[in-house]
């Protein structure tokens, strides 16, 4: 039997085929163990970044974002505070707060707040770029004011309408009243929202977007005493912001009181005064009435004025503009930034100066043939004819213009300038209110420095009975006057005499300063207060119309050239001088002659003579004080009060 062979040349074949297999498969099987090795890398690296990363938000930022999580189940709502009052000096509130209801919007509740904000200006007037705004810069959770005190229809409406206005709440919140409207509107300011500006400063580190802060007046200088501290409320919602449960309260402060000098009776009588209108005009100008020992404001009113009620709910813009634009400017406090010539007040100054440096004595007298002559020009007194001879006192009494023209001339402008400057004339008083002027007395140096020119002699003539350069404030003349009935006595002006607590406890007390004491010969001193009482008393006296029955007054009365009338628009004298064309009128007066109490400067913005129209209003702002205050039984010097 034969043995079979495979032929030689197959065998090689197969020999050759299952090598080739068997390369194939070791070659599969590797890459097969090498993807398992690459996905193996991969889940191992996708599980090491998902350990990482629950690592790092379990451990490293767990606690932040329990607490995002329960910032979404927990809202801090914050209370407003409750702003003190100020009062007057019996106590009485002149400036609190009440209750309101404010329209508010929860951005993150109210969808698509476009259609609620369309929805509720058919009802209410809004401004919604600045809504728009506000929620842009605020956190989407946190409340954005929408309109402050609402009506009570709005109220109905917002109500009846809820389901309309998702996000859409009201609040019960106090707002600033100012009980009497322009009750003494400059002396106390107003409220304003605190500006972006504002907020970068430290000192409203404390407030927020939306608080309302003092802008203006006793509001804004004692701000920090003023403002409460606000609560807060920790309340639970859910996820549709609906408050579920109250889990912490902090009740909010109220701010300190201020009491304040002032006495609202006297003040309430000087503003129905001020406020009479007349002829189509009302009245323009400023009263101040002050006690003459201490410094003490007892009212101070400034026409037009404005009621800071406007302010304290957000004024609109026309509303602003309007004020702003208002020719009469309401928002000036003319008793502090209101500067006029002085006029005949300005008298007192000169005769002080001129016995002071014994340029005349008392019984001394200048001719008055009714103009002074200086070169080749005449200067004329207001009385053509003239007053004849007058000594100090008579020139005083009947406000003769040539005797002082001849005193300014002797004395010089530079001797003005020093006693002006001594009885606090040029000058802020340091009353606590911002704005305020110092006036101007004019000197030599002062011109070259400003105008760079020299002084003429023409102008101490001028300047001799209060005009040309020379610039007073109400507040500036009342000083004068004290200083002169107190016996040299210079004080600061100030408005708050005390600040309290919410319960009434004295927190800080203001007390009377002294400027400086003045250098005032008693002679001189005396010479000059009989003079301003004969201008109340005496039968020629220019200040008549401010005589009381029981309590003497002395005074002196000024008529300041307002706008200057050309030759061309000079009228017929039995017509009517235009408004605009009166001279202002002044009267500046203490009382009780022999124990000087209170001192009164009243300037009428166009009012023409002092004696005729500010002396009046004198005498019933000095019977409203005396009727509260009434003084010891005067001696008469023999005068007739009646």
């Amino acid at each position: 039997m034969g043995v079979f062979q495979i032929p030689k040349s197959g065998f090689e074949s197969y020999m050759s085929y299952a090598g080739a297999s068997k390369k194939s498969f070791l070659e599969s099987s590797f890459s097969v163990r090498k993807k398992i090795k690459v996905y193996a890398i991969l889940v191992i690296i996708s599980f090491l970044v998902v350990l990482i990363r629950v690592w790092y938000l379990q451990i490293l930022k767990g606690e932040d974002f329990m607490g995002k999580s329960e910032e979404n189940r927990i809202r801090k709502i914050f209370l407003p505070d409750y702003r003190g009052t100020i009062k007057d000096r019996q106590g009485e509130i002149i400036v609190s707060i009440r209750p309101s209801f404010s329209v508010y919007v929860t951005p993150e509740d109210a969808g698509s707040f476009s259609n609620s904000l369309k929805f509720l200006s058919e009802i209410i007037e809004i401004n919604e770029e600045k809504i728009l705004d506000n929620i842009s810069n605020f956190p989407s959770f946190k409340d954005v004011l929408i309109k402050r005190d609402i009506t009570r229809r709005q109220i109905a409406y917002i109500e009846e309408n809820k389901m309309l206005l998702p996000g859409i709440h009201i609040k019960v919140e106090p707002l600033r009243s100012y009980v009497h409207k322009d009750f003494a509107s400059h002396i106390l300011g107003y409220l304003g929202e605190v500006s972006k500006h504002e907020l970068k400063k430290s000192e409203y580190a404390r407030y927020e977007q939306g608080d309302m802060i003092g802008k203006n007046g006793l509001e804004k200088i004692y701000e920090s005493n003023l403002k409460g501290e606000k609560g807060f409320r920790e309340v639970e919602v859910d996820v549709s912001g609906r408050e579920l449960k109250t889990l912490r309260k902090l009740s909010p402060k109220t701010g300190n009181s201020l009491v304040l000098t002032l006495d609202s009776r006297v003040q309430s009588k000087l503003e129905k005064l001020m406020d009479v209108a007349s002829d189509t005009n009302p009245i323009k100008g400023s009263v101040v009435v002050m006690k003459v020992q201490s410094g003490e404001i007892i009212a101070m009113v400034s026409k037009p004025s404005f009621d800071p009620n406007f302010f304290a709910t957000g004024i609109s813009k026309k509303k602003w503009n309007n004020l702003v634009n208002d020719k009469k400017h309401p928002l000036h406090n003319r008793a502090i930034d209101g500067q006029y010539p002085p006029a005949s007040t300005y008298k007192v100054v000169t005769a002080y100066a001129a016995l002071s440096e014994k340029i005349i004595e008392s019984e001394d007298t200048i001719y008055c043939p009714g103009h002074f002559r200086l070169g080749k020009r005449n200067y004329r007194c207001w009385k053509k004819r003239g007053h004849g001879e007058m000594n100090l006192h008579d020139a005083l009494v009947q406000s003769c213009d040539v005797y002082f023209y001849t005193l300014g001339h002797r004395l010089g402008i530079d001797n003005l300038a020093k006693y002006a400057k001594k009885i606090g004339l040029g000058e802020l008083t340091g009353v606590e209110l911002k704005g305020e002027k110092p006036g101007l007395v004019p000197s030599t140096q002062w011109k070259k420095k400003i105008k760079n020119k020299p002084w003429y002699p023409g102008e101490t003539i001028s300047a001799s009975i209060g005009q040309g350069y020379n610039l007073v404030t109400p507040l500036q003349s009342v000083s004068m006057i004290s200083a002169i009935a107190n016996g040299g006595i210079l004080t600061r002006p100030y408005l708050v005499k005390k600040i309290e607590d919410s319960d009434g406890k004295l927190i800080q007390e203001f007390f009377p300063e002294v400027r400086r004491n003045i250098e005032i010969d008693p002679k001189v001193l005396k010479l000059l207060k009989e003079g301003l009482r004969g201008v109340v008393y005496d039968v020629r006296g220019t200040g008549r119309r401010a005589r009381l029955k029981n309590i003497i007054v002395s005074g002196k009365t000024g008529t300041a050239q307002g706008v200057g009338m050309k030759p061309s628009d000079e009228i017929d004298p039995e017509e009517e001088i235009p408004y605009l064309f009166r001279d202002h009128a002044w009267f500046v007066a203490f009382a009780p002659y022999d124990k000087p109490e209170v001192a009164v400067s009243v300037i009428i913005e166009h009012g023409g003579h002092g004696g005729e129209t500010a002396a009046p209003i004198a005498k019933k702002i000095l019977e409203a004080y005396f009727s509260y205050y009434p003084p010891p039984k005067n001696t008469r010097f023999g005068i007739d009060l009646n």
